[in-house]
């Protein structure tokens, strides 16, 4: 090889991660023992998404949420291994939730260097059982494990790992002390992955932000069926249960990866837990499956709102328009939309951003006034809840959209008052009922984030045998959020809707056929 062709392979091997990992780095396989490092499906998903955002904004602000033993930690630490020795003055430190977890990282990042082309390995300074320091380069390479409040918060890191967040001690003390020594500035770079452990925890809060887009972290679900070492051979006599055969088909399974899915179930039951909702933790299909756990009876299961996600439907008949209008702390300003059995373009707003009235007002007199491209229309009718969205409500009919605009008392009494026990609960138990139906089955936004919050359905069971939900303050205290797009999605089914002008969704009238119309077929 030419020198200048040694020096083109070399800057390949500095800036493609792809072309480095699978030429210098070496990992340990399950089946296979020590082979060099080709990315899988889930790498390689995840390495588009995080250079994507590098390309974009200079920098990498990234959760990942995956399923057990899916590569993320070797994903990001050959990644970081590449950085801090192939450039100088680059530090990288990874956090880890437990002992163990640290010393299997460091080890790996060992293999990594003891096993790089000599002509790639950069001096060796400082080794340890913590840290790798390349004195030349002057660029390093630490782990500490999470619960000592003040590990990693001296000195100046430019990548940062964390690994198993959503199980690390003392996560709010982390993110207030190492987090801060990372500077915001371009190549910098904080990745932060982990399987979920359900709520109320510092990586499920970051994530329903990032989720949301309140923060500029970027968040990167990977489901456990990309690894192809989650299959089995499937016996003879192996058939399908109704909820496989769904499965199935939303998720283009093989019967070997459902066989695969039987036998960890079964694994977990006996581990003494309910194996299926630890399976859907463990190993997630999205990432609103994943929280999911909470113990608490939910009346809309996620495996519904799955199925509707993946339904593609033409709305018919009248538009309307729920509205939430929480301003409580942690609430959101949700609106969404319905025609017939598609439910589609949620949109929720910030507490600052809809702080004053005259903002609220300008928000819904503009979806009022505007012609939805989907529905070829403007809304036929705005339901909006009067508990907290009086002043809203009232301001808009001032404005002229009495026939247009209605106010929805939640504590109200239902149509139905054997069914329900009062008009919330009527509201969410109708678009229950609209989701599970297998005749003509709806359509609904596919996010992870409306499924959390429409999911986020606890009920008790009162005395006249009826499902309750739970109050808004109870769900919030539960699922650490409330759900306020699921309250303006539950808000269209209000009461029965009558299309403003017939004459925007009934088509013309076909021409009529003219036997006598002297050569012409139609009149």
């Amino acid at each position: 090889m030419s020198i200048t062709r040694f020096k083109e392979y070399k800057t390949r091997l500095a800036e493609e991660f792809p072309f480095y990992a699978f030429n210098c780095l070496w990992i340990r396989t399950k089946s296979e023992g020590v082979a060099p490092f080709d990315l899988n499906q889930a790498q390689d998903y995840v390495h588009a998404r995080l250079e994507f955002q590098r390309l974009t904004t200079g920098k990498i602000r990234a959760l990942i949420l995956k399923g057990r033993q899916q590569g993320m930690s070797t994903y990001v630490q050959g990644r970081f291994f590449q950085k801090v020795t192939t450039n100088t003055g680059i530090r990288a430190f990874i956090l880890t939730h437990e002992q163990d977890a640290t010393e299997n990282l460091f080890e790996m990042a060992e293999r990594y260097y003891e096993m790089l082309p000599l002509w790639m390995q950069p001096n060796l300074g400082t080794s340890n059982a913590k840290e790798l320091h390349f004195d030349v380069l002057d660029s390093g390479y630490k782990v500490g494990t999470a619960g000592n409040k003040s590990v990693g918060r001296s000195g100046t890191i430019q990548l940062f790992h964390g690994s198993e967040v959503a199980y690390w001690a003392n996560a709010p003390a982390h993110a207030k002390g190492i987090m801060q020594s990372i500077a915001n500035a371009p190549g910098t770079e904080v990745i932060l992955e982990s399987t979920a452990n359900g709520i109320n925890n510092f990586f499920y809060e970051q994530w329903r932000l990032a989720e949301r887009g309140e923060s500029e972290y970027i968040p990167i679900f990977v489901p456990w069926y990309w690894q192809d070492e989650y299959s089995v051979h499937v016996p003879d006599d192996f058939k399908l249960t109704a909820e496989e055969v769904d499965l199935k088909q939303i998720y283009k399974l093989t019967d070997g990866q459902l066989a695969w899915r039987r036998i960890k179930i079964v694994e977990l039951t006996a581990e003494g837990e309910e194996g299926e909702i630890a399976f859907k933790q463990e190993y997630p299909m999205t990432a609103a499956e994943a929280f999911q756990f909470t113990g608490a009876d939910v009346l809309i299961k996620p495996e519904v709102v799955m199925r509707c996600r993946s339904h593609r439907v033409i709305g018919f008949g009248p538009l309307v328009v729920g509205v939430d209008p929480s301003r409580g702390k942690g609430d959101r300003f949700s609106v969404i939309r319905r025609q017939g059995h598609k439910l589609y373009n949620p949109k929720s707003y910030l507490g600052h951003e809809v702080n004053l009235l005259a903002k609220r007002v300008a928000i819904c007199k503009e979806i009022l006034d505007t012609e939805c491209p989907i529905a070829g229309r403007k809304p036929d009718m705005m339901f909006i809840d009067y508990g907290e969205g009086a002043d809203l409500v009232e301001r808009l009919w001032e404005l002229g959209y009495q026939d247009r605009v209605r106010a929805i008392n939640f504590g109200s009494e239902p149509f139905n008052k054997e069914k329900y026990a009062n008009k919330r609960n009527e509201m969410w138990g109708e678009m229950w009922v609209w989701m599970c139906d297998e005749h003509l089955p709806p359509q609904v936004p596919d996010t992870d984030e409306f499924q959390a919050d429409v999911c986020a359905s606890p009920y008790d069971i009162d005395a006249n045998h009826r499902k309750v939900l739970k109050k808004k303050k109870e769900i919030r205290k539960l699922f650490g959020f409330s759900p306020d797009v699921g309250d303006a999605a539950a808000l269209t089914f209000a009461q029965p809707v009558s299309i403003v002008n017939v004459q925007d969704v009934i088509p013309a009238p076909l021409p009529v056929y003219n036997p006598h119309s002297r050569g012409r077929r139609y009149a």
